[in-house]
C-alpha cells in the first residue's frame, strides 16, 4: 500500500527520480501547456521593466521562459532538491533570484510588479492567507496570474507514493481574490485548469 509523503520529501523525491519538467518530453510538454502554455504566458505580459516572483520556481520549467524578459526573476520554492536543480537550469541568468523557504513564512524585503503562480496553490490549506501575502508583495498597479487545476481530487497517486493536496475551485478561488483586494480582469479556462489575471488598483 502506497503511503503519504509530505510536499518537501515528494519534490525531494521527484529530484532524485530524475524527474525534472524542463526536460519533459514533448507529449508531457504538451499536457503542462494545457495549465501555463501561451495562454498563461500572454497573461502575464512580462515586460523588460517587471520584477518578477514566481510562487512554487520548481526546477525554473516556466522561469525560463520568463527570466529573458524581465528586469528581475525571484522564484520561491520549499524543496532544496528543486531550487538545486533550479540553480543549474537557470545558470545562464544573471537576473535571477532563487529562494529555498516556504513561502507562507519567508519575509520578503521587496515588492513585485508582476507575481504568478502555476499549479501550487493546491499545496496550500489557508488559500487567503497566501493571496493577502501576494497582495501586499504586489506593487501598486502590479499584476498576479494564478493558473490553478480543475481536478477536485484531494490526493495525488505517484504509484509508490500519495500526496495530500487542498484543491482549488474556480468560484471559490475568484472570490478570495475579491476578497484579498484584486481587481479579476480576466478568467480563462483550458481544458485542466483556470487561468485568473488579477492587479492591484
Amino acid at each position: 500500500m502506497n503511503k503519504f509523503c509530505d510536499v518537501i520529501k515528494h519534490y525531494d523525491l521527484l529530484i532524485d527520480e530524475n524527474n525534472d519538467p524542463v526536460f519533459d518530453p514533448p507529449r508531457l510538454k504538451e499536457y503542462m501547456d494545457l495549465f501555463d502554455g501561451e495562454t498563461f504566458i500572454k497573461l502575464l505580459r512580462v515586460s523588460n521593466h517587471d520584477e518578477v516572483l514566481e510562487v512554487g520556481v520548481g526546477t525554473g520549467r516556466l522561469a525560463l521562459r520568463i527570466a529573458k524578459y524581465c528586469k528581475s526573476f525571484t522564484g520561491i520554492d520549499i524543496s532544496a532538491k528543486t531550487i538545486a536543480r533550479a540553480r543549474e537550469n537557470l545558470l545562464e541568468f544573471t537576473n535571477v533570484h532563487l529562494i529555498c523557504e516556504d513561502f507562507t513564512k519567508f519575509v520578503f524585503v521587496e515588492k513585485f510588479s508582476l507575481i504568478y503562480s502555476s499549479l501550487t496553490f493546491m499545496h496550500f490549506s489557508d488559500k487567503i492567507s497566501v493571496v493577502r501575502k501576494i497582495y501586499d508583495l504586489l506593487l501598486f498597479n502590479g499584476r498576479f496570474v494564478l493558473s490553478i487545476d480543475k481536478n477536485p481530487a484531494k490526493i495525488i497517486d505517484c504509484g509508490n507514493r500519495k500526496l495530500r493536496i487542498y484543491p482549488d475551485d474556480k468560484n471559490e478561488t475568484e472570490h478570495i481574490l475579491r476578497k484579498c483586494g484584486f481587481n479579476v480582469i480576466k478568467i480563462t479556462e483550458t481544458k485542466n485548469a483556470v487561468l485568473f489575471l488579477s492587479t492591484k488598483d
